[in-house]
């Protein structure tokens, strides 16, 4: 299984706004379970499914105005 974590900013504490919430939704539809922390969101995918997801979560953050992602993706 592999770890996808990811922050998207800019962060507005309490406020997520397009870009965040956009990017999440994105994730789950591409059939990620994603859970919301206060600073980041993660989800834990099969390999096969890392990069359509951290392509949905990228064109849906940046589409609804983020101005930086942090992804980090780890091996579990």
């Amino acid at each position: 299984m592999v770890e996808v974590e990811f922050t998207v900013e800019p962060f507005v504490e309490g406020q997520p706004g397009a870009h965040v919430t956009a990017a999440i939704d994105a994730a789950r539809q591409a059939g990620a379970v994603v859970d919301i922390g206060p600073f980041g969101s993660r989800c834990v995918i099969e390999p096969a499914d890392v990069g359509p997801i951290v392509e949905a979560i990228t064109g849906a953050a940046l589409a609804n105005g983020a101005t930086h992602l942090s992804i980090h993706v780890g091996v579990l």
